[in-house]
């Protein structure tokens, strides 16, 4: 086993000259699944027999913060640019490839036959990915270098921090997961990384099972497992990785189905060797979840350089990178600085970490926890930067994947559950726009959030719109604050069971008429006082036609032209004078010339409230 592990070249920070077996095509497995339930009473029972009365998981982790952070003891000077002087953790000599000439290397676009369509949709719907591409593909590929050239001649000391990676998964596929894996180890070099860190959240796939535990052996202890004992989601089984992820002096987060860049590890590590309570966040990369082709995620600056932000509903955003930030720094590639993180990959120290408290334990499976750590480091004096000469590869799930459920204890609406949590602990006075945007989730119940505001008020934490002014102050540019409602809930035929339904509909679709399901979603709509129609961050229009009424995206001084009359039963277009119509046949929505006598143009609102 020793003999086929890669050993580091220590001339070259075990970077250059490292050799990798090419991956042995794994059984195909998925699919199979095995009972965990009576798995998990065993362990229970054997745990309670091995250690009465200690309950091991995550426990008031709030209670046991430090008042004050820690100072920096740890000295590392800054990094150096040298241009024409190749950098000290750049490879000597090209990548070597996974299989010479093999499928998806050098981040090559891999195309299957149509021979392959059915098992490859199957894949999808399963997987969210054509895990039949990606198990033709070696685990250990070469990948396309999308850094900026200048990324090349940064030179950074070696006294970097050690690190932890850990890696969170559900039901993931065999090949997307050790890919994941085989290519941390492959790329960082070997000095510096303490351990990667599997967190088994609940996996009911045989592959994940005994398999994963032997096939990680090769590597003799530097890859392990953990098993969660029910279904975390994604948030906690994150804190749960911190506290069994006890070796390294950073924890990087990377989800299940990435691929690290070249030279990923220095550039990230470096600025929070420099200063502890820094958060860095790699530049993240498109791979197709199809065909494998890594390539640049669109949007932001000429460079594609973008800051972290959301809209006034919480929806993640990305927004090019300001002139005031390009101005604040010496070179092109330094890293800047981001309101937000998208969450699932980022690297902090791993007791600055456990001083802001991990996660808020009450948020629940998945959404909003990307909000709640970028807005605690920055507004209690941490700071979160954007490498952009760390770049990792991530696949995003593709249409026809089946999901994953959550767990039954969970109940309904978590994401905004944790929405809520997250803007009542952080936005202050700015909660209101959150609600204005999203008025289902004013009753929701959230649970308690008296330690998480007790965090704020011991360790002096800035107020949301110090924050709002001083790092987030591009936001409201591309999302101004929204207007007060004059109406919200669903837009129901006057004493009819038939309400407008966006279809999930977006950015041209139509709307459509469809029965009332009480439920919101894609049947709850909001009019402003600026008169506008909408949906999240969609208003409604006539289409180009002229009649049917389309849903598109807009901002704020856009698509001001709708009344509702309330004691009128009454939506009126305001540009044309015409009024809002429906078929019950045809399912249409659209404008007509106004007639008190027609009951179809008859409309009322009324409130739903998530619970």
């Amino acid at each position: 086993k020793e003999a086929n592990r890669p050993l580091p070249n220590k001339g070259d920070h075990g970077l250059g000259n490292e050799k990798f077996k090419p991956v042995v095509p794994w059984p195909h497995v998925e699919g199979v699944e095995v009972d965990l339930e009576s798995i998990r009473r065993k362990n229970k029972a054997k745990n309670e027999l091995n250690h009465p009365g200690v309950d091991n998981k995550q426990q008031n982790i709030v209670q046991r913060q430090y008042l004050t952070f820690k100072p920096q003891t740890f000295v590392y000077p800054d990094p150096v640019l040298r241009p024409g002087v190749l950098g000290n953790f750049e490879p000597k000599e090209p990548e070597p490839h996974g299989v010479a000439g093999g499928p998806g290397e050098e981040a090559k676009p891999f195309v299957l036959g149509p021979d392959y369509k059915e098992s490859i949709q199957a894949s999808i719907k399963e997987f969210g990915f054509n895990m039949v591409a990606s198990d033709m593909i070696s685990l250990d590929r070469s990948v396309n270098d999308l850094r900026q050239e200048e990324c090349k001649y940064w030179h950074y000391d070696d006294k970097l921090l050690t690190s932890s990676v850990v890696i969170v998964f559900h039901n993931e596929g065999w090949s997307t997961l050790m890919r994941t894996v085989h290519s941390v180890i492959k790329r960082t070099p070997r000095k510096y990384l303490a351990e990667i860190v599997l967190i088994d959240d609940f996996s009911n796939k045989a592959h994940l099972q005994e398999r994963l535990d032997e096939y990680i052996k090769q590597w003799n202890g530097l890859v392990k497992v953990f098993r969660n004992e029910r279904r975390e989601g994604l948030i906690q089984a994150r804190s749960i990785g911190a506290q069994k992820a006890k070796l390294g002096q950073v924890l990087v987060y990377l989800d299940a189905h990435c691929e690290v860049g070249i030279n990923w590890y220095a550039p990230l590590i470096a600025p929070i060797s420099k200063d502890r309570t820094t958060c860095t966040v790699p530049l993240i990369d498109v791979i197709d979840g199809n065909t494998f082709k890594i390539v640049p995620q669109g949007g932001g600056d000429e460079d594609g350089f973008a800051r972290g932000a959301w809209d006034w509903s919480m929806l993640w955003k990305r927004v090019p990178l300001t002139k005031r930030e390009k101005e604040s720094r010496k070179t092109k590639t330094e890293p800047y600085r981001s309101p937000a993180m998208a969450g699932g990959l980022f690297a902090i120290e791993r007791d600055f970490f456990f001083e802001l408290g991990l996660y808020d334990p009450g948020l629940q499976i998945w959404g909003g926890e990307n909000f709640e750590i970028s807005y605690k480091i920055w507004q209690c004096g941490g700071k979160l930067l954007f490498v952009p000469c760390s770049r990792v590869g991530h696949i995003y799930r593709l249409q026809g994947w089946q999901g994953n459920p959550p767990p039954v204890y969970v109940g309904s609406s978590p994401t905004l559950k944790n929405y809520v949590r997250v803007i009542e602990v952080w936005w202050d006075e700015y909660k209101d726009y959150f609600y204005a945007s999203r008025p289902e989730t004013r009753a929701l119940p959230y649970g308690d959030i008296s330690e998480l505001k007790k965090f704020r008020e011991d360790h002096n934490c800035k107020s949301f719109k110090w924050f709002m002014e001083e790092i987030a102050y591009d936001i409201t540019t591309y999302y101004p604050l929204p207007p007060k409602n004059v109406e919200w809930g669903e837009i129901r035929g006057f004493e009819t069971s038939y309400c407008i339904d966006s279809m999930g509909h977006t950015n041209g679709g139509f709307v459509e008429l469809g029965p009332c399901h009480r439920m919101g979603g894609n049947q709850l709509f909001r009019i402003n006082e600026a008169n506008q129609l909408m949906q999240y961050d969609q208003c409604l229009t006539k289409g180009p036609d002229g009649s049917k009424i389309m849903i598109t995206h807009c901002n704020q001084n856009e698509f001001k032209e709708w009344q509702f009359f309330k004691n009128l039963h009454r939506f009126t277009h305001i540009p044309s004078g015409k009024c809002l119509d429906r078929s019950e046949v045809l399912h249409q929505i659209f404008i007509s010339e106004c007639d008190s006598s027609k009951a179809t143009q008859k409309w009322e609102m009324n409130n739903i409230l998530s619970v």
